[in-house]
């Protein structure tokens, strides 16, 4: 293949599972830059297809970008889970579990920015909420009283993503250093 066209390597056109080394070839290139240089020609490419390959999984790159979010949910949850391992249950878990959400905005933040957009999943849209949303509903219910409605239950979890974005946010943005002694400090449960 040359470097400066679209021509592809035919021997590479066959995939056991196009669709997931499309997604993998987005979030490389989204590690690399950004959702709005994100082309899906050079997706293709990279990935040894023709760029009409890719409407067959994808009919359009905001298609592609949902896919992404999924993804990232599933890094997300999987940090979720891996925190709450290592500090335990109660107080001490749910604590690492929002320092693994800055910690994760940090790491990866095109991915992050790009799942806090309108291709992300929305946390109140129940099923499709995505794992990472329901994780944290989990620690909400496990701190609050019995009985506490779930009105309440989805209050408590609104502040405490609320707090854990914020943070993010402002480190992602250069008004507040990226320290894990600091993240560690702020996310802390009274």
């Amino acid at each position: 293949m040359r470097n400066n066209d679209n021509s592809v390597n035919i021997k590479s056109y066959h995939h056991g599972d196009l669709r997931s080394a499309l997604v993998t070839e987005g979030l490389s290139q989204l590690a690399a830059g950004d959702a709005e240089t994100l082309s899906l020609r050079a997706i293709a490419r990279n990935v040894g297809v023709s760029a009409t390959a890719v409407y067959r999984h994808f009919p359009d790159k905001a298609a592609l970008l949902k896919s992404l979010c999924v993804e990232g949910d599933r890094y997300l949850a999987a940090r979720f889970r891996a925190a709450q391992e290592k500090a335990g249950v109660g107080k001490p878990g749910f604590d690492a579990v929002g320092q693994a959400y800055v910690r994760f905005a940090l790491d990866k933040p095109a991915l992050f920015r790009l799942m806090m957009s309108k291709y992300g999943r929305l946390p109140d849209a129940g099923a499709e909420a995505g794992e990472a949303f329901r994780i944290l509903l989990e620690g909400i219910a496990r701190h609050t009283p019995p009985g506490t409605s779930a009105e309440s239950q989805r209050v408590s979890a609104l502040q405490s993503w609320a707090l854990v974005h914020g943070l993010a946010t402002l480190m992602l943005d250069g008004l507040v250093p990226p320290n894990d002694a600091l993240i560690a400090q702020v996310i802390r449960t009274p």
